[in-house]
């Protein structure tokens, strides 16, 4: 059995100054920088959820990277979601760990796109991108990942107090994305229900209280 499960959120932002001053605001804690993913041409900062491994992620383009020979990931070079963004940051999307990509890939019904080889500073993974870029399922269906070995972003991330209490989403066609989150697995992290326009929406625990991306 192919194991699935929620790795880390992604927030995305116009400049990268600008997803961690959003995230302190909304959270009272700022992300630490992470790194620079080369071959997409961008980078990040990341905060611990939980004890688990679960983490948020702060992405944006690197102004000081060479654009990539393809579409950035999480349909960064999308004009849609650069005007969007230009309004301010958002939890756009989710990413799930598996124990073998492939398998987990294939027998999802919508696609995923293909499995690449990824890396940031000591990290390596493989990781699912459609080929022109786009987001699963409008944001609700995972991209997935594999890390190629036992260590994991979240393990030297410090405890923060934030804590990830509940994921859920929105979508024009929810069965589909309900069908396919049940293929992976996923059917209960993710709850989706009805709306003309598709959303993802994170409820945090933070140490004032709780908080909705």
């Amino acid at each position: 059995m192919v194991q699935v499960t929620l790795d880390h959120l992604v927030v995305a932002a116009a400049t990268l100054e600008q997803g961690e001053d959003y995230i302190e605001s909304q959270l009272g804690v700022r992300p630490q920088r992470g790194g620079k993913h080369v071959a997409m041409g961008t980078h990040n900062s990341v905060l611990k959820l939980a004890r688990e491994r679960v983490y948020l992620e702060v992405i944006a383009v690197d102004p000081e990277a060479a654009a990539p020979g393809r579409p950035r990931w999480f349909g960064l070079d999308s004009p849609t979601t650069r005007a969007t963004l230009a309004e301010g940051p958002r939890l756009i999307h989710w990413v799930a760990r598996t124990d073998d990509i492939e398998a987990a890939r294939r027998g999802c019904p919508l696609d995923l796109g293909p499995a690449r080889p990824m890396s940031r500073g000591s990290f390596e993974w493989r990781i699912t991108i459609p080929n022109d870029g786009h987001l699963p399922g409008r944001g609700l269906l995972p991209t997935l990942i594999q890390w190629a070995d036992v260590r994991h972003p979240a393990d030297s991330l410090p405890d923060v107090g934030v804590r990830l209490v509940a994921l859920a989403g929105a979508h024009p066609v929810p069965a589909s994305i309900r069908a396919a989150l049940a293929t992976l697995g996923l059917n209960d992290t993710l709850k989706v229900t009805f709306d003309v326009t598709a959303r993802l929406a994170a409820m945090l625990r933070v140490p004032r209280g709780m908080v909705t991306l």
